[in-house]
């Protein structure tokens, strides 16, 4: 018999959708995971979003309209009594305010509530996670681009519906061109999409590489945290080259704004994040110590525990609209 009081929650993110549905006690009871749409426009994102819920719904047994509501994490700027979407970057072709939580809703037949990817799975970790216990923490997601999710005194900070946009904290003046239009942001640097643009220029002017071989052979088009993680575990000369950069960027802008919050905990999470694991927490935090204002008292940086379910089961802790 199909729980009376089950939800769903789905993560949108640059490069993928995931899809769960879970009971009370926030077991997955169903999921599902899509690639994010690289075409189109914001109503072919929603479209394939639906999909993907419909499937997670019934992998539990469940139509979508049997469900309490479904919550979403949406990367860009989320104003939730608006129930719209707007600046999410990267995602094809999202420009300007769109609708998301209204046409969502009407596909699946159920309420729709927004929040912003990164502090939904922030949320989570901090109710569930890697984050319990402590009543301050940053959520630092290092994937298709870096976001911040934030806790203070055990609540969440969403400031005006923008807030934990960490990866546009400026490292450089000048620097390197961000996915975002502006130029020395962290995500310029660390961001999977700036990653990858960065090394198919690189490669294109003749410096080796296994990451796009790697690329073919599993029949990707981008490259993802895993073919990241495979080009690393060959000691790939390029990969390692820009991943040592990514990380020396990471801790100079993660170490900022925890001088800034003082948080008690850091969580890394993200595709790339939870790819790499401990080891490379453990680096970001090592890069993060000569930055540190408060040197003697660094914050722990661990790993997300909820993996990569952590942004939709964060996402189905929303509060139905």
């Amino acid at each position: 018999m199909a729980p009376a009081r089950a939800r769903g929650g789905i993560d949108l993110g640059g490069t993928k959708i995931q899809a769960v549905v879970v009971d009370e006690r926030h077991t997955v009871l169903g999921q599902a995971r899509s690639p994010t749409p690289t075409k189109g426009g914001p109503a072919d994102v929603a479209a394939a979003m639906a999909a993907v819920m419909r499937e997670a719904a019934a992998a539990a047994g469940l139509e979508p309209a049997a469900l309490t509501h479904v919550g979403v994490g949406s990367p860009g700027t989320v104003d939730a009594a608006q129930r719209a979407v707007s600046s999410a970057k990267n995602l094809p072709g999202w420009a300007g305010s769109y609708p998301l939580a209204e046409q969502l809703g009407e596909a699946l037949g159920t309420a729709v509530a927004l929040g912003n990817d990164v502090q939904v799975a922030t949320d989570a970790e901090a109710a569930l996670g890697a984050g319990r216990g402590y009543r301050s923490m940053l959520g630092v997601y290092w994937g298709t681009g870096v976001g911040g999710g934030i806790v203070l005194d055990g609540r969440p900070w969403l400031g005006r519906g923008g807030a934990g946009e960490i990866g546009h904290v400026v490292v450089k003046v000048d620097g390197a061109q961000c996915p975002c239009g502006r130029r020395g942001c962290m995500e310029a640097y660390a961001g999977r999409n700036a990653l990858e643009a960065r090394a198919r220029e690189l490669h294109d002017k003749g410096e080796p590489t296994e990451l796009f071989k790697i690329a073919r052979k599993r029949g990707r088009e981008r490259l993802t945290s895993g073919i990241w993680a495979a080009a690393l575990e060959r000691g790939d000369p390029l990969a390692t080259k820009l991943v040592d950069r990514a990380v020396a960027m990471l801790g100079a802008g993660v170490a900022s704004v925890d001088n800034v919050l003082d948080v008690e905990v850091i969580i890394l999470g993200g595709g790339l994040g939870v790819r790499l694991g401990q080891a490379y927490a453990d680096r970001i935090a090592a890069a993060m110590a000569p930055h540190l204002f408060f040197s003697d008292r660094p914050p722990p940086v661990r790993v997300a525990a909820l993996g990569d379910l952590g942004g939709a089961v964060g996402a189905s802790l929303l509060p139905p609209p």
